[in-house]
């Protein structure tokens, strides 16, 4: 896979729209939500365009593997290691961005 020019998430990688960052890498961009669910909740994407988790694991595990050594990162900064990693895939489970992307929701006790 490789970007996609009317892909918001490209976008934001490529620096045309504005994200606040929160870790950057040659293959990861990881930056807040617009939208936050918890009081950190990050979004961690790979550079290269994928539609879903599922297309990520199948052509690039370590990218996959990598996002979650990134949400780990990020839980250790931010709330003593402990995080929720959400992957919507499909629009019927929330998914509204085609681009795929881990929420790391942290920073708080979070519910069930």
């Amino acid at each position: 896979m490789s970007e996609s020019t009317d892909c918001l998430f490209c976008k934001i990688i490529k620096g045309e729209i504005p994200s606040a960052k929160v870790y950057e890498d040659e293959t990861t961009y990881a930056f807040k939500d617009i939208n936050p669910k918890a009081k950190v909740h990050v979004l961690v994407v790979p550079r290269r365009h994928y539609a879903n988790v599922a297309e990520l694991a199948k052509d690039d595990p370590a990218e996959l593997a990598h996002i979650v050594e990134v949400a780990q990162s990020i839980a250790d900064k931010e709330f003593h290691g402990a995080y929720r990693l959400v992957f919507n895939t499909g629009l019927d489970a929330g998914q509204t961005v085609f681009h795929v992307h881990a929420h790391v929701l942290t920073g708080e006790t979070l519910d069930e």
